[in-house]
């Protein structure tokens, strides 16, 4: 394994529309997942997040952006999308190198990151208040939609650039400004981003970008000058952010994991449903929300289906994620692939058997979890009651369609599921009887800019993409004007 990166990259806060270096001196170091080796650095400089929001209050306020017309505000974000568009594969080597996923993917999400700045840039424009009915004649009383403010945006490793376009469409087609986090270990997109956003002509302040670990995350969720945060990451995360969050009072979107399942009737194609199986939860290493994490197969197919996906499992491809023959990537830090080897051995602790997998690939640097498959589970099992973020699937059977739907449901998440048969009607009954966010019907893991994203449960509250996610980032305030003229009692309300 060899990296072309000899020397280490250097990084600095973006504030106000320039770079800055840290105050402290103080910098982490960003490895590559595959290599191990450092290749960026960045700041790690929590009082830097003072200046971030200064910035952003500025740009809000006083700014050019706080008296931008929406029109305006929509064609910065399309010459931002055209940047990301002419640059998207420079972007996907780099989310490749910062996260380990690999080229296939990363390059098929750097390329559509335009058509979500496109899509909130054309919304920017159609945001309105409405006028309102009053019982009174000497009332005109309408609504206006107002931005939030200030937007604190938290950004997880598996897909940054991805999930930060996410957050970055809605809340500046509000007409919004940001304080951008991204993980401490892939945080060198977002700061280019930024960069970039500048040079299409966004007023300074109104995107800042602060890198570092827990504590620049805890300044961000517990300033009194952030009006709003959008979170995306795990739960154990989400319940400081939340509570920092709550001494402010400030308002939260929580986009969080899941253990989302697949359902398997006895009515399909054994190879459509392996293919989906694999998508659910090899895709992307498993390091993803909505990974299909739990599969639930009808008993008079169940041994066929695993079989296959046994099978396919053992013969995917890893190995170096800029390849693009590779099909599965490494763990994106050693953390998390020690976290998916204690939960896999907790589940053989459990009485759990390992179909296939379990273990790291030594020969490919001890990174890489192979493909696994666990089957003696049940839904008390903890593999199946936790979230893992790795490749790994736990399989159990079912009789019918009302007790795998109860099986389903039991589970403190509620982020996604797939439902696979050829019977249209079972597959709307189940649909609606899932208490998830999203449900695939015979695909899995696909999603849009126009489609409303996240989950139930533990999974979260609020919404990215689609109009829904707009709202999130808007106020509404109402507008009484008196047209009489009248003097009115000032002791009864009325």
């Amino acid at each position: 394994m060899t990296d072309p990166i000899d020397s280490v990259e250097s990084f600095d806060n973006f504030i106000d529309g320039a770079f800055v270096p840290p105050g402290s001196g103080n910098r982490m170091q960003t490895r590559n997942p595959f290599t191990g080796r450092v290749w960026a650095e960045v700041p790690d400089d929590a009082a830097a997040v003072d200046a971030a929001v200064a910035a952003a209050r500025r740009a809000f306020e006083t700014g050019p952006w706080a008296t931008m017309s929406a029109v305006e505000r929509g064609r910065l974000m399309r010459a931002l999308g055209d940047s990301l568009a002419r640059d998207a594969e420079e972007f996907a080597v780099l989310e490749t190198r910062d996260n380990g996923k690999i080229i296939r993917e990363t390059s098929a999400q750097t390329a559509a990151l335009s058509s979500y700045l496109d899509y909130f840039a054309g919304v920017a424009d159609k945001i309105h208040g409405e006028q309102l009915p009053n019982p009174s004649p000497d009332f005109l009383v309408y609504t206006e939609k107002v931005p939030v403010g200030v937007v604190g945006v938290i950004v997880p490793w598996n897909s940054p650039l991805m999930l930060l376009t996410w957050k970055l469409g809605p809340l500046l087609a509000a007409g919004c400004t940001a304080v951008v986090k991204p993980s401490d270990i892939t945080p060198v997109t977002s700061l280019l981003l930024a960069q970039r956003a500048g040079e299409a002509g966004f007023p300074p302040g109104v995107i800042n970008v602060v890198t570092g670990g827990a504590a620049v995350g805890a300044a961000i969720t517990s300033h009194p000058g952030i009006d709003k945060i959008t979170f995306t990451g795990g739960g154990a995360t989400a319940r400081h952010v939340a509570r920092a969050a709550a001494d402010n009072l400030t308002p939260t979107v929580l986009e969080l994991g899941g253990k989302s399942p697949q359902i398997i009737f006895d009515d399909v194609d054994p190879e459509a449903v392996t293919n989906g199986l694999l998508s659910g939860i090899f895709a992307a290493s498993g390091q993803t929300c909505v990974a299909g994490s739990r599969a639930y197969i009808h008993e008079d197919i169940a041994d066929e289906v695993i079989a296959r996906v046994v099978a396919r499992a053992e013969s995917l491809v890893l190995g170096d994620p800029s390849d693009p023959a590779t099909e599965m990537g490494p763990a994106a830090s050693d953390a998390q692939r020690d976290r998916i080897l204690e939960m896999i051995e907790v589940a053989r602790t459990e009485g759990a058997t390992v179909a296939t997998g379990g273990v790291v690939d030594p020969e490919l640097g001890g990174r890489f979890v192979r493909p696994t498959v666990i089957v003696d589970v049940s839904n008390e099992t903890t593999i199946v009651r936790e979230e893992v973020f790795g490749p790994v699937l736990a399989v159990m059977t079912f009789r019918d369609e009302d007790e795998v739907i109860g099986l389903a449901n039991d589970s403190d998440f509620g982020l996604a599921a797939g439902i696979w048969t050829t019977d249209i009607r079972r597959a709307h009954r189940v649909a609606r009887a899932l208490d998830v966010g999203t449900v695939w019907i015979n695909s899995y893991r696909t999603v849009s800019y126009n489609t409303p994203f996240g989950g139930f449960k533990q999974s979260g509250h609020g919404k990215d993409n689609g109009i829904e996610a707009i709202d999130g980032f808007l106020n509404t305030k109402v507008v009484w004007v008196e047209l009489s003229g009248k003097t009115r009692d000032p002791f009864v309300i009325g």
